[in-house]
């Protein structure tokens, strides 16, 4: 059984898609379906193991598929990662911006060099990469950009530091959209809410904890699923969505329309999750529980 994608088989035929942050998650899953789908995929990301799992996983479904390691904040490091690509594939049809990350901290509480880092990973690093695609090939040949931010709308308390950061990629998507319309490319956004996936294993104890809270406190009462993410990014990146461009899709549950009048959230069972990726595994976190503080200090 391989990836059970709702849209049409080769309709990326012959297009080279980068992914950053394809060594898992979200990314993972993209590369799978975007793969599965026709397109060849450059994964990049910063853990040569786990982007040669993908490798290996992808090719042993018949797709195509590079690895390029690269530290998105790096510039010199994305520069050398677009031309690889461009050496080894000859094209790039489509970037999704997937890398980033952050971690659960009051405002107060958050040292410059901390929000600097995030800022650079979230928002900086996925500018770099939007600009040197561009300047290296789309501009002359047209192109899809997708940027996944996140669920930062009305402000993202403990997370300052990666909601103002998402934030900023999503006006940067904005304002590409016009500046870039000339030569054929589009670029959107896809704005991901609470989502089952390896990050949530990343977190510290007491940030898992309140990640165990989250559906509970949205209208559909659920978690997402990578595959949905993922089918929000390739629709984005579809001949569907040819008139789209500086555009947001939100995949989070209804999470932003739960308002502090009313929050009488009745608990159901009847958003039902789709989930087309074949080989995706609950995280950790949603099997066993939160991890402890011994547990941390172990790692």
């Amino acid at each position: 059984m391989g990836y059970r994608s709702v849209f049409r088989e080769g309709v990326f035929d012959g297009q080279v898609v980068i992914i950053t942050g394809g060594g898992s998650g979200i990314g993972r899953c993209t590369a799978h379906e975007l793969s599965a789908l026709g397109a060849t995929v450059a994964i990049v990301g910063r853990d040569p193991e786990k982007l040669a799992t993908v490798k290996g996983e992808i090719e042993a479904e018949g797709g195509r598929v590079s690895t390029h390691v690269c530290d998105i904040r790096e510039e010199s490091q994305v520069i050398e990662a677009i031309d690889a690509v461009l050496a080894t594939h000859g094209r790039i049809d489509a970037l999704v911006n997937n890398a980033g990350g952050q971690y659960r901290k009051a405002l107060k509480e958050i040292s410059t060099k901390g929000f600097e880092a995030v800022v650079r990973n979230n928002l900086t690093g996925g500018f770099i990469f939007m600009r040197e695609t561009y300047n290296r090939w789309m501009e002359n040949h047209g192109g899809a950009i997708v940027n996944i931010i996140a669920d930062m709308w009305n402000g993202w308390p403990n997370y300052a530091h990666s909601g103002a950061a998402r934030a900023g990629m999503w006006n940067l998507t904005e304002s590409a959209a016009s500046e870039w319309a000339p030569s054929g490319v589009r670029i959107n956004a896809v704005a991901v809410g609470g989502v089952a996936s390896s990050g949530f294993d990343t977190y510290t104890p007491e940030a898992q904890k309140e990640i165990l809270k989250f559906p509970t406190k949205i209208p559909m009462q659920r978690y997402g699923t990578v595959s949905e993410i993922s089918a929000a990014i390739v629709y984005l990146l579809s001949p569907a969505a040819a008139f789209i461009t500086g555009s947001c899709i939100r995949v989070d549950g209804g999470a932003p329309n739960a308002r502090v009048c009313y929050n009488d959230f009745t608990p159901h069972h009847k958003s039902r999750p789709f989930n087309g990726f074949h080989l995706d595994a609950e995280p950790k976190l949603l099997v066993d529980g939160p991890k402890t503080e011994t547990d941390t200090d172990r790692r």
